[in-house]
């Protein structure tokens, strides 16, 4: 999985700030960069000054730059048509292609050594537009997908579309990005924030990141331009291929307590009423686990079978449909109502953990 923040010159970041946040973001492990070539907003007096100078402190702090660009924006830079040795002169390592370009340019780019590599537009793209990039000879091995991000509010994508799409691309082998907003330092002129979910809009980034990796997400980019350091830290400390859920703990057994914040491992016979995990039984097999908390499970409990229960003592579930109380069963926690919605994204033999707040 990769990460990657966005800066957008010509919106009235000094460069001095650019290269800040270039440098801190890589700092924390950041290796992607986005921007774009075609924001109506941009100030175009010094444009190209600003846009050097980014691409300078990018390639210096090891970041790899992604640009936005329909053939219009590129006549900036360089005449068409656009050929290999005019697109690696702009000295950008992905370049996202946007309206303008047809499958046959598409592939003729992609056939081209040298070039950067290319990126689709995830949002827009239809099955028979992939089938004819296929027909013209489209190098797949240098393609990729990057979804639209979405200023306005009501705009962004719905979750049940994003996963179509995202199930056609990677059916044709493509990796795919997806954006999700800053909790402040929104990018102007709306502050509004740039999604690529409309759902993620108001979401806590961290949690929306969680969600975008557990949808199969391969990049994810923060792109509002102006995010915080922390929000930066709790992006690139994503898992890939876990499913990570916040929980409130109730029990007080510190040992327990150690053994549940280990990752766990989906079972691959998924239950109805359950998520299982594969490791309970056997490391709980050494502590005591005496009837406690034995309650009526909700939606999101978390049990483990207490010493009572022959054969399944340290069995830890996750309960995915309401179920009554059991003597044998201890609740030991509650995933938080807000993580609800990721317990189903688990699947049969994905990993999982747990992140407690305190009981």
């Amino acid at each position: 999985m990769k990460f990657g923040i966005s800066l957008y010159p010509g919106l009235g970041m000094s460069r001095k700030e650019q290269r800040a946040r270039i440098h801190r973001a890589a700092a924390y492990g950041i290796t992607r960069l986005f921007t774009s070539l075609h924001i109506p907003e941009t100030d175009e007096t010094h444009f190209v000054e600003e846009w050097q100078a980014m691409l300078t402190a990018a390639k210096s702090a090891g970041l790899a730059v992604i640009a936005d660009a329909s053939p219009a924006a590129l006549k900036r830079f360089t005449p068409p048509p656009f050929t290999a040795h005019s697109l690696t002169g702009l000295g950008l390592d992905v370049l996202r292609l946007d309206d303008g370009f047809s499958p046959a340019d598409i592939a003729r780019l992609s056939r081209s050594e040298g070039n950067p590599r290319l990126l689709l537009n995830a949002s827009t793209i239809k099955e028979r537009d992939l089938a004819t990039l296929q027909t013209e000879g489209a190098d797949f091995t240098r393609l990729e997908a990057l979804h639209n991000f979405y200023p306005r509010p009501g705009t962004g994508l719905s979750l049940a579309f994003f996963c179509r799409q995202n199930e056609l691309l990677h059916h044709y082998g493509l990796s795919i990005g997806a954006f999700l907003p800053a909790a402040k330092g929104r990018r102007a002129p709306l502050h509004e924030g740039l999604p690529t979910l409309e759902m993620h809009r108001t979401m806590p980034p961290n949690l929306a990141a969680r969600h975008l990796a557990a949808l199969g997400v391969d990049s994810i980019f923060i792109g509002d331009d102006k995010p915080s350091d922390a929000e930066i830290a709790t992006l690139v400390a994503i898992t890939p291929d876990t499913v990570a859920l916040r929980a409130r703990l109730l029990i007080k057994d510190t040992a327990l307590q150690d053994l549940l914040s280990q990752p766990f491992t989906a079972r691959p016979d998924a239950a109805r009423d359950a998520l299982r995990a594969m490791e309970g039984r056997t490391r709980f097999h050494d502590i005591p686990l005496p009837p406690e908390n034995t309650l009526p499970r909700p939606f999101g409990a978390i049990t483990v079978d207490n010493q009572t229960y022959p054969r399944y003592a340290g069995e830890l579930q996750i309960i995915k449909r309401p179920q009554g109380a059991d003597p044998r069963t201890n609740v030991v926690a509650q995933v938080l109502p807000e993580e609800h919605f990721l317990i189903p994204l688990i699947r049969p033999g994905q990993k999982f953990t747990l992140h407690f707040q305190g009981y």
